[in-house]
This record gives structure tokens, C-alpha cells and sequence, in this order.
């Protein structure tokens, strides 16, 4: 017995078949703290947050490299008009290498206190908050949080302060000049087979990431705009 054509349109209403090149990678959010978020679109109008609590925070915006067309364009500018407002500001990031159509709607729009616009010059918009950055600095810096960087080490630029705690000071007690020997015997000590072992054994450092200073920027007026209670 053949399946009614009624059945396979049951069928396909209740279970969808999905192609590949459809499938959605997962949005890359991060939280900044604070009540702020970070999304980063790389395909627009896909990677635009709809959640409904997305809706009531403020946010960071990345549009860092985003390509698109007037229709992503047009997209982005009306996500905008019902997303960004005084009190849920969106904090929009941008550099030369966003795309121009893009951004040539949010060109004609007024000042408005719901949407400010950080990063480098774009032929497309220019930032409310204007930085000088060398694009091979920022696109290590962006390229670093997709490759498992923390918010934290891509945003603190305090250099690392040396702690004197107790381990550190037996060690310094331990180097100390011995007045019973003589400065040849200290420098046989300091290059003596074991301790040369200790130097070869010992963890490397790894090297920071690369500080991004638009997201940076972006973090500090929304604490700044906290501490006014303007959010």
C-alpha cells in the first residue's frame, strides 16, 4: 500500500529535512561582565541576536571583517533601530575592513544616544570613538578570542606584577652570597650541572595575547556609563 500524499506533507512539516550548507554555526557570544555582552557576527543577518533577553542588555556588537550587501545592510540598520536605546546601548566595532554597503545605511542616521561606534576608520562610517590600531595587531587580537583566548587576557594590559611571596623568598635566601667561599666557588655553584638542570626544566612562559584595544575601549565606556548611572 502506497503512503497518501497527505501522509509525506505530514511528514515533511513535522520533520524537516535540513541541507548542510543551511546549518547555523553557534553564535559566538562572550560575557564582558556587568550586564554587557559581546556578539560577534561574521554572517549577517544570521548571527544577529533574537533572544529576548538579548533585547534588554547592553551589548558589544563586533563587525570587525564582516562582509555583506545593501540587503545586510538594511538588515542590520532595522536590528538597530528596535535593539539600541539609552538604556540598552549597542556598542558597535568596526575597522577598515568592514564592508562599506554595509554600513552606508547607519551612515544617514542621527546621533543617537542608544548606539555608539568604536574602532578604526571605515570607508563606510566614521567611529563616534575613533582609535589608531596597526590591522596586523587587531586581527591577532581578534583572531585570539576565537582560538580560546579568555575575555580577561585580551583585555587586561596591566603588566604582570612579581610577587614576593614565600617560595621566592627561600629561593633569594638560598642565593645569598656565602661568606666562607669564594666568589669562584659561588659562580662553580651557580653553573653547577644541577642547577643548569632546574633552569632547562623549568616551565616556559607562554606569550600573552595581543591586548584588543577596540573591544578595550568598548568595555570602559560601558563601565564608565555604569559608574554615571546612565544604564
Amino acid at each position: 500500500m502506497k503512503p497518501s500524499f497527505s501522509f509525506l506533507v505530514l511528514v515533511l512539516v513535522l520533520f524537516p529535512v535540513t541541507h548542510p550548507a543551511t546549518l547555523q554555526a553557534a553564535p559566538f557570544t562572550r560575557d564582558l561582565g556587568e550586564g554587557l555582552v559581546y556578539h560577534r557576527i561574521t554572517t549577517l543577518p544570521a548571527d544577529l541576536p533574537t533572544a529576548e533577553v538579548a533585547r534588554k542588555q547592553p551589548c558589544v556588537l563586533d563587525l570587525r571583517y564582516v562582509r555583506g550587501d545593501a540587503a545586510a545592510g538594511t538588515a542590520l540598520d532595522a536590528w538597530l533601530k528596535f535593539r539600541a536605546t539609552s538604556r540598552t546601548p549597542v556598542l558597535l566595532l568596526i575597522n577598515a575592513e568592514t564592508a562599506a554597503t554595509v554600513l552606508a545605511p547607519l551612515a544617514a542616521r542621527l546621533p543617537s544616544s542608544g548606539l555608539v561606534v568604536i574602532g578604526t576608520a571605515s570607508p563606510g562610517l566614521t567611529p563616534d570613538l575613533a582609535l589608531k590600531l596597526a590591522p596586523a595587531e587587531e586581527r591577532r587580537a581578534y583572531d585570539a578570542l576565537a582560538a580560546g583566548a579568555t575575555v580577561e587576557s585580551v583585555l587586561n594590559d596591566s603588566p604582570e606584577k612579581t610577587r614576593d611571596d614565600e617560595a621566592r623568598l627561600v629561593k633569594d635566601y638560598a642565593r645569598r652570597p656565602d661568606p666562607a667561599t669564594s666568589p669562584s666557588d659561588q659562580l662553580t655553584d651557580d653553573f653547577s650541572p644541577a642547577a643548569t638542570n632546574v633552569e632547562k626544566n623549568a616551565p616556559l612562559k607562554t606569550a600573552a595575547p595581543p591586548i584588543d584595544s577596540a573591544l578595550q575601549r568598548a568595555v570602559h565606556l560601558h563601565r564608565a556609563l555604569k559608574a554615571l548611572k546612565k544604564l
